[in-house]
């Protein structure tokens, strides 16, 4: 049936048999919603985060296929995207692209203010963002910002409303959070190159420019360089965390720290099923 060919070009414009793309922006913003939250920060903005972050992710692939329909055809990867075929229209792609952040707005106006402010920077970034190859050495570092939305936005949306939108935005620039875009920045610096690395051939003769293009005989050292700084920044910020919710602090005694231990390791055991009880 017509509508039904209709919608699976609208599926394959969206990535949607490829979620890699959106777990990758998904993981990021989990992440510092636990983090912002110090736990689990409730169903409702789980599924807000979720479903928010899906949505502007396939949203960005509309626009991103309508920026790069003419460089698309040149490289075989991209060849057959919906857009570049012609098998969807620009006005078409852009409207159901405009449609999902539509769909993801909605979602942002039920947690606050400050959360709200922060969307439109967002959805700024996932306009632009596309057109960053053409004028940028180092395009995947403006992917990085893009991906990196969610983790300020987590933390002022895990501010209650009752405290103003100025106390949101306030713990959206902390020192965790800025700890957390560096991670992710370097993170997503790393993958990305990695991903440009195959087109890199293509992109040389369109002009087009990546951090593989960049980076040259370099790329595979400064990956590696990405995914150290990465790590190196995660393990900081989940050790300061640790080390402030954990029982075992400064107010605690020595006691109670052994009792907690213990029972960690209990645990711990049961659920490697190693516990011979």
């Amino acid at each position: 049936m017509r509508w039904r060919k209709k919608f699976d070009l609208y599926l394959d414009l969206i990535r949607w048999n490829r979620p890699a793309g959106w777990l990758l922006l998904l993981w990021p913003t989990l992440a510092a919603l636990w983090v912002a939250a110090g736990g689990f920060p409730g169903w409702h903005l789980f599924l807000v985060f979720v479903l928010g972050t899906i949505l502007m992710r396939s949203a960005g692939c509309c626009v991103n296929d309508v920026a790069d329909k003419d460089f698309d055809l040149h490289v075989k990867r991209t060849e057959n995207r919906p857009v570049t075929s012609g098998k969807v229209g620009s006005k078409e792609a852009l409207l159901v692209g405009a449609v999902l952040a539509l769909l993801a707005f909605f979602l942002v106006l039920t947690t606050n203010t400050a959360t709200i402010i922060w969307s439109f920077a967002a959805l700024a970034i996932t306009i632009i963002y596309p057109f960053a190859k053409r004028w940028f050495a180092m395009p995947q570092a403006f992917l990085g910002i893009a991906f990196s939305m969610g983790i300020p936005m987590a933390f002022s949306a895990s501010v209650p409303e009752a405290m103003g939108w100025q106390a949101g935005l306030q713990n959206s620039f902390t020192s965790t959070v800025g700890l957390m875009l560096l991670a992710n920045l370097c993170w997503v610096l790393a993958y990305d190159t990695e991903y440009a690395m195959v087109d890199r051939d293509d992109d040389l003769k369109i002009g087009m420019k990546t951090s593989a293009i960049t980076l040259g005989r370099f790329d595979v050292l400064a990956i590696c360089f990405f995914y150290l700084v990465f790590c190196e920044v995660w393990a900081y910020i989940l050790h300061s965390k640790i080390n402030q919710f954990s029982p075992c602090n400064q107010t605690s005694s020595a006691i109670d720290c052994d009792i907690s231990g213990n029972r960690g390791f209990d645990r711990f055991k049961q659920w490697l099923h190693l516990d011979s009880r």
